[in-house]
Order: C-alpha cells, then sequence, then structure tokens
C-alpha cells in the first residue's frame, strides 16, 4: 500500500524528467529560463526573511507575554492561511495603482505620489510575505511554548532578560522549527501563480504555465520545472538537516507551563499594534477592499454557482483521495522509510510542476481510451492535488498513529486478526480526528490550487480560482472578487476551526 502511495508521488516528478528530454518545439532559450530562474529566488530570498522576522516576532509575543488581545491573536494570526495569495495581489494592486485610492489620497492631500507600485518585485514580495508569515508563527509558536522552562531560568539566573532570551537561548533552540517555517514559506512562494503572474512577476512557475499554454511545448514547460524541482530537494534537505540530531522541544524532562511576562502598557499596546497590522495586512484591508468594490460589479450568480460547485466537489474528492493514499504510506512508513520522505519531495513541488509531470501519461491514456477526455482530466487533477499535497496529510495522520502502542497491535494479532484487519481495527479508529484534520488541511488548499487546474482541467471546467484568474487577466478587478470571497467564504471556516485547535491545544503534547 506504501508503495502504491509512492508511485502516485513518482508519477509526475519522473514525467518532469522524462519529458525535459524530449525534442523543443518553441526555441526557448537557456538564458530565459536562467531569468526566470533568478526572479523565483530573489523573491523566495525576500519573503524568506521578511516572514522569518515577522513570523518569529509575533510568535515570540504571543507565546511569552501576556498583552491586549493575545488570546484573540493566539489563533487569528494564521487566518490569512485562508486567503489565497492572488486575492492579496488583486486587492493590493488595485489599492496602490496609480488612480487607486491611497496614491489618489497621497497626491490631493499630501502633495506627492509615492510612486510604489504593486507590480513588481518588491510588490509581490510583500503580498507574499503577508500571505505566507503563518507558517512561520505557527511554527515558531509551538517551538517556543514547547521549550525548556528549565533553561529559560537559567537564562535569566545568568542576567538575560527580553531580547537577550530572545537572540541567545529561545531562538538557538528554535532554529529546527524556524527552518521548516520559512522553507514551508518558501516553498509556497515557488509554488505560486496566480499573485505573481498577476503583478507583472516572472518567475519559474509563470515560464511553466506560459510554456505549455502560449507555446503548446510539454518539453519547454518541463524544462523550467527542473530547477523547481532541484530547489524543492534541497529545500527539504535542509529541512531534515536542521532537525538531525537536534530538537526544540525536551521530551525527556516533565513539561512545566512557561510563566508568561506581562508587558508594561506602552509596550502592550505596541504588542497589540503589531500583531493589528499583520491580522490586518493579510487579512483584513485586502477582503475587506474586495467587499467594498463588489457594488461595482454585477456578479453572474449562476456560473458563480457553478464554479463554486466545481471547487467544492474537487477540493472533497482530492481530500478524501490525499487522505486515504496518506493512511496507506503511514501505516508502510516503517517498513518503506524511504516514500515517506518521496512524499515531503512532492509536497515541496509547485503543483505546476505536478501537472507538467501527468501530461505525458494523460496522452497515452487518451490514445487508449478516446473520448474519455473530460473524466481522464479529472482523474488527473486529483492525482496531481494527491501528489502535492500527500504530505500535508501525512503530517498530522502520523501523529495520530504515534499514540497506537504496540501491545494493542499485539493484542489484535494473538485474537486471530490479521495484519491489514488489526490495522483497520485498532489504527484506523485511534487515529480518525487526525484523519479528519489532514482531510480539512488538503480541501483548503485545493480550494486555492490554480496553476495545476488550470493546465489539467477539461476544457469549459471553472473552478472559483481559476475563474477569478480569468477576469483578473481582463483586469476586471471588480468580478474577480466574488470568486476570490467564496473561496474564502469556503474555507475560513475550516481554518478558523483549525487554528482554534492549535492554539488551545495544551503546550507540551
Amino acid at each position: 500500500m506504501a508503495a502504491f502511495a509512492g508511485f502516485i508521488v513518482m508519477l509526475p516528478l519522473a514525467g518532469v524528467a522524462i519529458a525535459a528530454l524530449g525534442q523543443d518545439t518553441a526555441d526557448i532559450a537557456g538564458r530565459d529560463i536562467a531569468r526566470y530562474a533568478m526572479t523565483s529566488a530573489g523573491l523566495a530570498l525576500v519573503v524568506g526573511v521578511l516572514t522569518a522576522i515577522t513570523g518569529t516576532i509575533a510568535a515570540w509575543l504571543v507565546a511569552m507575554h501576556r498583552f491586549p488581545g493575545r488570546q484573540f491573536f493566539a489563533w487569528s494570526l494564521a487566518l490569512p492561511l485562508a486567503v489565497p495569495a492572488f486575492a492579496l495581489a488583486y486587492s493590493y494592486a488595485d489599492l496602490f495603482d496609480v488612480a487607486g485610492p491611497l496614491r489618489t489620497y497621497f497626491r490631493d492631500a499630501l502633495g506627492f505620489d509615492p510612486g510604489f507600485s504593486m507590480r513588481s518585485t518588491g510588490g509581490a514580495a510583500f503580498v507574499l510575505s503577508a500571505a505566507f508569515y503563518p507558517y512561520v508563527y505557527l511554527a515558531m509558536r509551538s517551538a517556543f511554548i514547547n521549550q525548556s522552562v528549565n533553561v529559560l531560568e537559567a537564562a535569566a539566573m545568568l542576567g538575560c532578560r527580553g531580547r537577550q532570551t530572545l537572540w541567545r537561548v529561545a531562538l538557538p533552540m528554535a532554529r529546527p522549527a524556524l527552518v521548516a517555517g520559512v522553507a514551508l514559506a518558501v516553498m509556497e512562494v515557488l509554488a505560486d501563480y496566480g499573485a505573481v503572474q498577476f503583478l507583472s512577476v516572472q518567475t519559474l512557475t509563470t515560464g511553466i504555465v506560459r510554456a505549455w499554454s502560449v507555446y503548446g511545448s510539454t518539453v519547454s514547460a518541463a524544462r523550467f520545472a527542473l530547477p523547481l524541482l532541484a530547489t524543492a530537494a534541497v529545500l527539504m534537505w535542509l529541512e531534515r538537516a536542521s532537525r538531525k540530531g537536534r530538537s526544540h522541544e525536551t521530551g525527556r524532562s516533565r513539561w512545566r507551563e512557561i510563566e508568561i511576562q506581562p508587558l508594561g502598557h506602552a509596550a502592550g499596546w505596541l504588542a497589540t499594534f503589531y500583531c493589528s497590522c499583520l491580522l490586518t495586512a493579510g487579512l483584513l484591508l485586502p477582503i475587506g477592499w474586495l467587499i467594498w468594490n463588489l457594488g461595482a460589479s454585477s456578479p453572474d450568480w449562476g456560473r458563480l454557482a457553478h464554479a463554486m460547485q466545481n471547487s467544492a466537489l474537487l477540493g472533497a474528492a482530492g481530500a478524501a483521495l490525499t487522505v486515504l493514499l496518506a493512511t496507506m504510506l503511514a501505516l508502510g512508513t516503517r517498513r518503506l522509510p524511504f516514500v515517506a520522505r518521496l512524499a515531503s519531495l512532492g509536497y515541496a513541488t509547485p503543483g505546476a510542476v505536478m501537472a507538467i509531470g501527468l501530461l505525458a501519461p494523460a496522452g497515452v491514456i487518451w490514445t487508449i481510451t478516446p473520448g474519455s477526455g473530460a473524466a481522464v482530466a479529472i482523474v488527473l487533477l486529483l492525482l496531481a492535488y494527491s501528489a502535492r499535497l500527500m504530505a500535508a496529510a501525512l503530517e498530522p495522520i502520523d501523529a495520530g498513529l504515534a499514540r497506537v502502542t504496540p501491545s494493542m497491535i499485539f493484542a489484535a494479532r494473538t485474537l486471530g486478526r490479521t495484519e491489514t484487519a488489526a490495522s483497520i481495527a485498532v489504527d484506523l479508529p485511534v487515529a480518525r480526528g487526525a484523519m479528519l484534520t489532514a482531510g480539512l488541511i488538503v480541501f483548503v488548499d485545493i480550494l486555492k490550487e490554480l496553476p495545476a487546474t488550470l493546465i489539467l482541467r477539461p476544457f469549459n471546467f471553472d473552478t472559483l480560482a481559476v475563474l477569478a484568474n480569468n477576469f483578473a487577466i481582463d483586469e476586471r478587478l471588480s468580478q474577480a472578487g466574488p470568486p476570490s470571497l467564496l473561496i474564502l467564504a469556503l474555507s475560513l471556516p475550516t481554518v478558523i476551526w483549525l487554528t482554534r485547535r492549535i492554539a488551545l491545544a495544551r503546550p507540551g503534547t
């Protein structure tokens, strides 16, 4: 079973490598690939630094200090994960447009034009940092609240206070979590298509989609994908190397709750202001602007309802398939540990790469079974989602299965159950809650997925993300707002439930 799940992840990756060896008909020069790669690398570097700084500061404030609104920010700072990055790009591009409200206000009220355009690499870095800082925030908050109180008390006895404790003690111990959070943010930056394409930033992911949609060249698209595959492998290696022989937990000692330090009046309100700025930049301002502009459009509600149905069905089917494959993989991890690493590589690989890797087998299937193009496209789309997101489902399922002790399995086997029957009777009921969590995570990610859907979807098959992208390409931003808001409406309740569950979970467990 685990080998089959690994095959699903390896199929598109192998397809990319094979396709890249073919004869190119698009005549895309190697210097273009290098230029796109340099832009991707620069954007990833800037966003990695910004998310590391903003997410770590927010996590330190929430985990270690008491200030007005702390309990609210503990879970709400992760809510931007429910917002597609392209929705933020639409809002900020409109706000900072030459004729937009912010620059118009500066010219009329203050007499000067700031001249900053969101349609630039700097603008894309800001938008993606606002969208992806929660990855670092969640990882670092978990690391801080699980750190050894004994070490922190020893640092205090040696004279470390406030920022000194953060820089000299807490941050070095939490380095594995920081690397993991930044790696996740960088992976999302490299995988993003909708935001960077709308903001006129040419990255490897936009090059993949352009090579396929404009030039019709699978070979060129695969060659754009190869640097992304190499980068994904390096990121996963760095993340695992940072954890090797280290841990930000102290599992051998008895856990004690960290004493929360109250901030002074001015410092407390400054912390509230900082957290409010992050939440406003990643959620409140862009979504508020989309809602404000709803009156400027006349949405086609029938088309929106059909796209919403497609998104929900794809999300539910993709989540079910991904959880099934991830459970199979988790149950067989002990026998085939390398397969789990392959699944992790799949999560680090952009959806556009997965889609290009599946085009070769798609051609074979369409040749064998002519006339079934739409059904085959949907199946391939679900496989692309599963290969891309299997690691995201595997993490919580692995944690759930960790509660199954060998004695439970031994008891089931002594009652005459086979290994498979014992897993069904013991493992699956114990991990049921973790499987639900994994399914919800995958469901939200599928709702926001754009490049894989653009490449593999059947003709005239729109999801909310595709619909928003089509309107944005035509510069009809007021009409791109409703589908973006519907994605938020579908994903926000799930993200709120997940983030509150994380924030209220007992530390040390």
